[in-house]
């Protein structure tokens, strides 16, 4: 296999691409992964399989030098987040749709049928929603960020029609807890009032406690990536959209997990200061999904919060209190 992640500085693509080095893929074995990004890596991977190349994803030059003809898989990362691109209109645009164009277009041109995982989200729904999103429910996205990446959803799935890709689309949902630093993302919350505290900081919180998410933790997230890489296209037929499963969880309830695993003292860290621009974001948010498809296809999801904390404090080697 020949990987070409995009965004493969961010913490998700270097996770990605640290369990492909180490698997045995089933898509056969790992000769080349190139990690595109226009920021370095705070941790590089020291495997000589692994390239890293500093561009531009809106630069054709540079998306015809990363994709070749022996590109065989491109895990699209790259992105604008939610905040950001509701904040700049123009930039969100730009990355989140031109450069998946560009992208797609390279992939065209190559005439190979790649495999190309496209990473959409839970923004891509909004409006009037049941208590569970189901598989069938209409995507009608509520800030430009989800616009963006259902844009992103239906040229993936017309490229596939077509013959000229084979992608899989995986409406991803709010990772947490995120390691690093916060970045503009409405959910970065998510992370903060779990991962700030369990480092000694204090942390806002920028919603109620009664605001409900549907999350994913980085693990499950990248095993679901591992599987979309290899997973069988006709098992997807016609519609290469698929929503992930997760687990529906309270601000309150993140907080009370947190108080069980790591003590009073940490969760006590966390204050609130309501921001409604953030608030209406995530309220439009779906909090909970059936996500039967997605497991019938194999994807997986976490057992519960606590696990998900815990697994943080083990990968980030946060050391707790007896």
């Amino acid at each position: 296999m020949n990987v070409l992640i995009t965004g493969g500085a961010g913490f998700l693509g270097s996770a990605l691409a640290r369990r492909l080095v180490s698997s045995v893929a089933a898509g056969g074995p790992i000769e080349r992964i190139t990690l595109l990004d226009r920021a370095a890596p705070l941790q590089p991977i020291e495997d000589p399989r692994v390239h890293y190349m500093a561009a531009d994803i809106n630069d054709p030059a540079a998306l015809e030098h990363a994709i070749g003809v022996h590109t065989t898989t491109i895990v699209h990362l790259a992105a604008v987040v939610s905040g950001q691109a509701e904040a700049d209109f123009d930039l969100g645009m730009r990355v989140n749709v031109d450069a998946t164009r560009l992208i797609l277009e390279r992939a065209r041109a190559l005439g190979t049928r790649p495999r190309v995982v496209f990473t959409s989200s839970v923004a891509a729904f909004g409006g009037p929603l049941p208590a569970r999103v189901a598989d069938d429910t209409r995507a009608l996205p509520q800030s430009s960020y989800g616009v963006q990446k259902v844009i992103g959803e239906l040229l993936v799935g017309d490229y596939t029609r077509k013959g000229y890709i084979d992608g899989v689309t995986l409406r991803v949902p709010t990772i947490s807890v995120r390691p690093g630093a916060p970045n503009k993302a409405a959910s970065s919350f998510a992370s903060g009032i779990i991962r700030e505290p369990l480092a000694g900081l204090p942390a806002l919180c920028p919603v109620s406690t009664d605001v409900r998410m549907w999350l994913q933790s980085p693990q499950c997230a990248v095993s679901n990536l591992m599987h979309a890489i290899a997973i069988d296209g006709a098992a997807l037929g016609i519609d290469r959209t698929v929503n992930l499963p997760g687990l529906s969880v309270s601000v309150g309830e993140m907080i009370e997990a947190l108080r069980a695993v790591a003590g009073a003292e940490v969760a006590a860290r966390v204050r609130f200061e309501r921001d409604p621009a953030v608030e209406r974001i995530v309220a439009s948010w779906p909090s909970d999904f059936t996500a039967e498809r997605a497991r019938a296809l194999g994807f997986v999801a976490d057992r519960d919060y606590a696990s998900i904390i815990r697994a943080h404090v083990a990968a980030q080697g946060v050391a707790l209190a007896a």
